[in-house]
């Protein structure tokens, strides 16, 4: 059986919100397998001590420049992971027909992982799961700052929790 545990952040946005890893943010992603970051890193120091827990993929947000595409961020990526198809967007659009957006953008994909609004998200439509971790440390108008914890295993999402870290 493969089973991952996956840590799913975005909108870190250092270093006006992000000078160092918060404790609560290390804490929540000990012992993660991997990290997905879903952009706006906006400094790759960030990416760094987070692959220091775990390897990370990460997508460019519309705050990041060429250092952190130089990190290795594409525009939207599209992985395998423990049989689950996933691709990763930082902006997915306006929540009015996101699912199926998406389903065109990705139409293989099982799980789409994006950012951009800072608004935690879980939504499921035509076999197709979007999620969104908020960010840990811009919360903008919601009540806390947040990740998200993703179990996958075997090619299926087996649990997402959206973790307060704020």
């Amino acid at each position: 059986m493969t089973r991952l545990l996956v840590g799913v952040v975005s909108d870190t946005h250092a270093p006006r919100f992000w000078k160092s890893m918060p404790a609560a943010v290390a804490r929540e992603l000990r012992g993660v397998d991997l990290v997905l970051h879903a952009g706006d890193v906006c400094r790759p120091s960030v990416l760094d001590e987070l692959a220091e827990i775990a390897p990370v993929h990460v997508v460019l947000g519309n705050n990041d420049g060429d250092d952190v595409a130089a990190w290795g961020a594409p525009e939207t990526l599209e992985l395998e992971l423990a049989g689950v198809r996933v691709a990763m967007i930082h902006d997915a659009g306006q929540k009015q027909g996101r699912v199926r957006r998406m389903r065109r953008r990705f139409p293989t994909a099982d799980l789409v992982v994006f950012g951009h609004s800072h608004i935690p998200w879980d939504e499921t439509e035509d076999d197709l799961r979007i999620l969104n971790p908020g960010s840990p440390t811009d919360k903008r108008r919601q009540p806390h700052g947040t990740l998200g914890r993703l179990v996958l295993a075997d090619g299926r999402v087996e649990s997402w929790d959206l973790v307060t870290v704020t």
